[in-house]
């Protein structure tokens, strides 16, 4: 079984980056030799000096969605989903709050015909939830466009912010 405690260690504030570093290739770059034994501070202009025949380089393409949506329930009280998972079937996994609230069968609109149905209760603040419009399931490509529109990017609460002046600047250049 995987211990999260041995996770667990003291981030100082001064080390969290609150926005990307400008030029982009500025940003610092850490490189380990094969043997892990010499450790030097670089900046990603560098990578190019520092590759020979032979080395392979992993680039990071993932695109961050702008997956944490928010809603309002009948009552007046906020809720929001944070997509999590596709599972293929129309359905996502997410986290959902308040959990508790969002019962099984019941369905928040976002806007312009864009909505939410809550299944399946997972634990732990997991939902099962599928997008909808017009009352049909949203297949990915359309689901990407609402989301566009409707999210927002899911940024972790050590940045101490909830909104990015400019979302393109949370992805890697890399990002499709």
């Amino acid at each position: 079984a995987v211990r999260s405690e041995l996770f667990d260690y003291e981030l100082p504030d001064a080390s969290i980056a609150r926005s990307g570093v400008e030029p982009r290739d500025s940003a610092r770059l850490l490189v380990v030799d094969a043997d892990g034994q010499q450790v030097e501070h670089r900046i990603v202009r560098d990578l190019a000096a520092l590759l020979r025949p032979g080395d392979l380089v992993v680039l990071n393409d993932t695109r961050v969605m702008p997956a944490r949506v928010r809603m309002r329930r009948a009552g007046g009280g906020a809720a929001e989903v944070l997509l999590l998972d596709d599972s293929d079937d129309g359905w996502w996994e997410a986290l959902g709050r308040p959990s508790a609230k969002l019962r099984p069968g019941s369905t928040l609109e976002v806007g312009d015909d864009f909505a939410f149905e809550f299944g399946l209760d997972l634990g732990e603040g997991r939902r099962l939830v599928r997008p909808l419009r017009g009352g049909a399931a949203v297949g990915r490509v359309e689901l990407l466009a609402l989301l566009d529109r409707f999210g927002e990017m899911p940024l972790p609460p050590y940045l101490g912010v909830t909104t990015l002046d400019d979302p393109s600047r949370y992805q890697t250049v890399f990002a499709q």
